[in-house]
Parts: C-alpha cells; structure tokens; sequence
C-alpha cells in the first residue's frame, strides 16, 4: 500500500471510531482510563526496556543532556504518566455539558452544549509521555486520536502506543480509538494534513521548523503549540531573594521544557546589587551565562551575547542576560523577540506589576513566581496536551475543555418560520 493510501485509510479508520468514542459515558471513559493506567503500571519494565534503544541512539548521535532528559522514562516518571490517567478520569466530563440555555421569543428552546471535535491529529517531538497523556485526553474528550511522535521517540512511543491501544481494545473500545504513526518519512505527516474531510484538528507541538511546515502544508485548522521563549524581568523595586530564587526555578528546575526561562530581564537599579549574586548563582547551578556588557562585566566565564541569543530558544542550561532602563524597555523587548506563551516580572511594586500584566500579551504572564507554573497540571486542568499560543479557540495548556467544540439544540412545538 502506497503511504498516501495508507494515511488516507488511518484517517478514515479514526472517524469511524469517533462516532462511538463520543457516545461513551462518562462511567465507561473513566474506567478505561484507569485500567490504561493499570496497564502503563504492569509494563513498567518493558517501557524502560524500549525506551534504552532510543537513549543508546540518542547518545549515539550526541543529543545534548536536557533533550535526553526529555526522552528519558524511568519508574518515577511511568508512574507519573499513569497519574496523569488518573487525575484526567477524575476531571467533569466536557463532553455533553451546557453552556447556555435560553428561550427565545417564539418560545424556542435554545442550548448550547460542548461536543467532541472528532479526530485529532498531533505531531510531537521528544517527549514520551505525550503519548499517554494526548491520548488520555482526546479519550475523556470524546475524540479519536493520531499521534506522530518524534523519530527520536519512535521504541519510546511504539510502546506506550501498544500498551495503551492493548488496554483500550480489552475494555471494548474501537480498536482505532489511538492510532500511532510509526512511518519516520514527513511525505506521512504532509499526506495526513490533506485529510480535511476525516481529520478535525491538527496540533503540532514542537520548535519552529515543525510549526511552520505543518501551517503551510495543512488543509485542516491548526492550534499551534509554538517554541517557548521565556522571559523573566526583575524591577527596580523586588524582593531581591524572592526574584533569586524565581530566577534559578524558571531557568534550573527543568531547562529542557517550554515554560522554563531563556531570557532574563534585569532593571538597571540592579547592576551593582543584584546582577553579580544572580549571575554567581546561576553559574554555581552550572548555567552558561550569556549577556550584554554590563553582564559581561559583572562576573568571570560570562559569555558576550549576539544577536541571535535574544531569540533563541535553548532548552538547556544556557541563559541569556539583559539589563534594561526600566519596565518600559523590558515590555518592548519582550514583545520584539517574546514568542506568546509565558512571561513573568518580580516586582513589590503594584503599579508596575499591573503595568506588565496588561501591556504584555502571551498564554500566561505571571507576577512574582515561576513561569514554569505554566503547566495544565499545576492549573488544576490535569495532563495537557500542550501549551497554545496562538489565540483563536485555544490558548495556554489546552486540556479536556479546549478538546471540545459546541452545538446548538432547539425544541420546538411546532413552529415555523414566517
């Protein structure tokens, strides 16, 4: 069978599914969920087993500590995949719930109650655990789901995929509930991104090539879960421990992620007091400082930055610095080369915090605390399927909710429209 074929019968395969996938009940979602992740618990072995083939090769091919850390699955983490089933059955089922009613004058019944999109097309990189997670919450969402991981994930994601579809089918689900794309060829992805009339949303998640080459090439509407590019400002008027130790939180906690901070803003009131401790600290938490003059100048072993720096995305323990003249200039850098999806300012100062929150546009900005909490989890939302920025139908960690669409019910009695 020839790929085009192949994808174009996949996507078929998936709607099909999503016509009883979105009748289950909410009782039925539940209990398949949980037994996913029963079974997520029992393979645990066979999990780490699959996913060493994909650290020997990315060792092999010098992937850098934190996309490995990205890639790696241990007891720990398995055990956290299978959590997250768990939270998501406990999650209000979307699915079904009212939005509005009201009768109009003509004394229609007018409701508008959430529906499942359908099929759900998601392409990701590196992370495994995406694997569950998207699944478990297309599942409690009412949706059939596709999934393309990353080649560097593929014994990763083949196996949560297997378990997964394993435990689905014993529960008496469609068996093309989940569907895994395990052709490595991006001629799958392109072949996929033509199914319009079978596909209802694609969401890919990944850095900027991946985003780019789906929204040029997709005829079905894309939420796009774009590269992070995180910044921190701290004022003239902080709490000098408090931003220290946001600062190391954002940047060290896990670099190898979204939410963390890639770009520190520094109020130039600071330079003496504050910018040779936090560089000094950064560094002793093994961070390569990258910064402008003043930074340069403030401490041993700090790297000159260029102009690529502002924009860069590292995903490792790598920081750029910057000191600004004031909040004005911090907002105008970080609308230059901010990427909409987390931004944060510590600062006592009501007014400037008020002041950041409202001129600065991205899913989620934050005042005196981590950007990192820009996650579905910490949100109270359970797993997420990603973190949008873009602005229409979703944005931030998009869970169960943003997985859904509405319809319009009307009960009559008899009228017609003169």
């Amino acid at each position: 069978m020839h790929i085009e074929e192949e994808m174009r019968l996949i996507a078929k395969q998936a709607k099909v599914a999503s016509q009883s996938i979105g009748l289950l009940s909410t009782e039925k979602k539940n209990e398949v969920l949980n037994q996913a992740a029963d079974a997520l618990i029992a393979e645990t072995s066979f999990l780490m087993e699959e996913n060493k083939k994909d650290l020997d090769k990315a060792t092999q091919n010098g992937l850098t500590a934190a996309l490995i850390d990205r890639l790696t699955l241990d007891e720990k983490r398995i055990e956290a995949m299978a959590i997250g089933l768990r939270e998501i059955a406990q999650l209000e089922d979307p699915v079904g719930k009212l939005i509005s009613k009201k009768v109009l004058e003509n004394k229609l019944e007018l409701t508008k109650v959430a529906v499942p999109l359908g099929v759900i097309f998601m392409i990701y990189e590196s992370r495994p655990n995406v694997t569950a997670d998207a699944s478990a919450l297309c599942l409690k969402s009412g949706n059939a789901t596709i999934l393309r991981g990353g080649k560097e994930a593929l014994h990763s994601n083949i196996a949560i995929a297997t378990v997964l579809k394993k435990s689905f089918v014993n529960s008496g689900l469609h068996e093309h509930t989940l569907q895994l794309i395990t052709v490595t060829d991006y001629e799958a992805v392109n072949e996929l991104l033509k199914c319009e009339h079978d596909i209802n949303l694609v969401i890919p998640r990944g850095g900027r090539s991946l985003i780019e080459a789906v929204t040029s090439q997709s005829r079905i509407p894309v939420v796009k879960h774009d590269k992070g590019l995180c910044h921190t400002y701290v004022d003239a008027k902080a709490d000098l421990k408090m931003a220290e130790a946001i600062v190391l939180n954002a940047k060290t906690q896990r670099p190898g992620v979204c939410n963390a901070m890639e770009t520190l803003l520094i109020h130039q009131d600071l330079k003496d007091s504050f910018v040779p401790q936090i560089v000094k600290s950064l560094q002793a938490k093994g961070v390569e400082v990258r910064g402008d003059q003043t930074i340069v100048q403030a401490g041993s072993d700090v790297v000159e930055a260029e102009d690529h720096d502002w924009e860069a995305e590292y995903l490792d323990l790598i920081l750029s610095i910057k000191v600004v003249a004031d909040i004005d200039e911090a907002i105008a850098h970080i609308r230059e080369f901010g990427s909409g999806h987390s931004e944060a300012i510590v600062t006592d100062d009501a007014a400037a915090a008020e002041k950041f929150i409202q001129e600065v546009d991205a899913s989620g900005v934050f005042h005196n605390t981590s950007t990192r909490f820009n996650d579905g989890g910490q949100f109270g939302m359970g797993a997420e399927i990603g973190i949008s920025t873009d602005k229409i139908h979703a944005r931030g960690p998009m869970g169960i909710d943003e997985l859904t669409s509405y319809k319009f019910i009307v009960r009559g009695t008899g009228q017609i429209r003169s």
